[in-house]
């Protein structure tokens, strides 16, 4: 078991740490990094995968049996240092080794997880990727739910819609939308005939009794020339 180091040792330490170049500095990481040494092979690791970027092993002290822990070759501390070609292939291959989890273990699920920073729960200096299988009632990661009231959810997107929006280079500029209510239109009523006044409609019943006087007038005189036919 090491010594710690003494007041002394841990100034001289500090200082040493403030005059490195970002060169230095992350070689001097590398070499106390235990993950750092497991990709370099000097400490042993039950590995289950291995790319030019990435390696994958089971965690020693595991959420559940398979928890596997997939690691970048290179030496990143915490998540916004990782490149994007990088991440992008990480998570990738966290998506197969999930894939194959579900299948092997006969799994009902699997939680891809990140610790970015101390706060979040990260122990080891090192970015890394937890890729733990799940079972129902397994316990793992019971967290309290809780409801935020809309002006808070109000004042979290204010705080961070802009900036968000920025980052990926999105207009901010909002366009006012006017909202027309539609008017419901009236439906058309069918146009009543109009009723003829009182004299025109005796003009219509004199008219009409004339042209039924003709028609007799008419339908007479030939009954009469066709009865002196046969006298």
């Amino acid at each position: 078991m090491s010594e710690q180091m003494t007041e002394e040792q841990r100034k001289e330490l500090e200082e040493k740490l403030k005059n490195m170049s970002p060169e230095e500095l992350a070689e001097f990481q590398k070499q106390q990094c235990i993950f750092c040494q497991i990709i370099a092979g000097k400490v042993p690791s039950t590995k289950v995968y291995e790319d030019e970027h990435s390696i994958t092993i089971l965690d020693i002290n595991p959420a559940a049996k398979g928890h596997l822990l997939l690691i970048p070759k290179e030496h990143y501390v915490i998540m916004p240092q990782v490149p994007d070609n990088v991440i992008t292939h990480l998570y990738l291959v966290a998506q197969r080794l999930s894939n194959v989890l579900l299948r092997s273990l006969k799994l009902g699920g699997t939680n891809i997880f990140v610790a970015n920073g101390s706060v979040a729960g990260q122990k080891a200096q090192h970015f890394m990727m937890h890729i733990i299988p799940r079972k129902e009632g397994d316990g793992i990661f019971k967290l309290e739910e809780k409801i935020l009231e809309k002006e808070m959810l109000s004042k979290i997107q204010g705080a961070l819609q802009d900036k968000i929006n920025g980052l990926f280079g999105v207009s901010t500029q909002t366009k006012l939308v006017e909202e027309v209510e539609e008017k419901p239109k009236k439906s058309k009523k069918p146009r009543k005939k109009k009723e003829p006044e009182p004299e025109d409609a005796e003009e219509e019943v004199e008219n009409s009794s004339e042209e039924e006087d003709d028609d007799d007038e008419e339908e007479g005189t030939s009954l009469d020339d066709i009865a002196s036919l046969f006298t």
